[in-house]
């Protein structure tokens, strides 16, 4: 499993040969919109964690430019059906068996709209399963209790967390939340993009390291494989 880092919440995943692209947010980082021509991508499968512009905004015209499979709760999975996308609508607690592997949708706590007001569910994050590796990927969250059910029935590879704070948890959370999911290795996601979320890294990655864990902050385009 590769995963390949694009700013924000967007992660483009490899599992097998089949290509996962999570909360495309490109066109409009000011982070990634120089250096990443949103033309380029392919992806198989897009999943959204909710339906905020700065993890949508780049979702339909990738989708409709690969054919891809838009997975997300019913709301917003109803939303780009009307658009014309194929999708595969979910709801929290559910899982389904894709051609990659499974995916599970797990709450979150934030909420969720689309820019132009519509309604766009409840958030959430998802639970990855593939190439022999699990995956959490939490999306925007405040720290939850829900995060202790994981590890009842899955053992992370690796979690995904927010860790700006502000709009999410910080990374003081994010820690306590490593610590529900019983996950030490991290990839830190949603922070730097804007004024609100802007961290300090080398204080971020010391705050993990003593307590045991590693924060992994990667580069627009870097990758980790699994």
């Amino acid at each position: 499993m590769k995963i390949t880092f694009y700013g924000q919440n967007t992660l483009l995943i490899q599992i097998d040969n089949t290509i996962v692209l999570v909360d495309p947010f490109i066109s409009g980082n000011p982070l990634s919109k120089d250096s990443i021509d949103i033309s380029t991508i392919k992806a198989d499968y897009i999943l959204l964690t909710h339906a905020h512009q700065d993890h949508v905004l780049d979702a339909e015209a990738i989708a409709k430019n690969n054919n891809a499979i838009i997975v997300s709760n019913y709301e917003i999975a109803m939303y780009y059906q009307k658009r014309g996308i194929e999708v595969h609508p979910m709801n929290h607690g559910g899982t389904w068996g894709f051609d990659f592997g499974k995916v599970k949708y797990v709450n979150a706590i934030h909420t969720s709209s689309f820019e132009d007001g519509t309604y766009g569910g409840q958030p959430g994050g998802f639970i990855i399963e593939g190439e022999h590796k699990t995956i959490y990927i939490a999306g925007d969250t405040a720290l939850t209790m829900d995060m202790k059910l994981i590890p009842l029935s899955h053992t992370l590879d690796l979690a995904i967390l927010p860790i700006g704070d502000n709009f999410t948890m910080g990374i003081d959370d994010a820690i306590i939340a490593s610590d529900f999911v019983e996950c030490d290795k991290i990839l830190g996601v949603h922070y730097d993009t804007f004024g609100y979320i802007e961290i300090d890294h080398d204080e971020a990655k010391k705050k993990f390291f003593e307590k045991n864990k590693d924060l992994m902050l990667l580069n627009i385009g870097e990758s980790i494989e699994l």
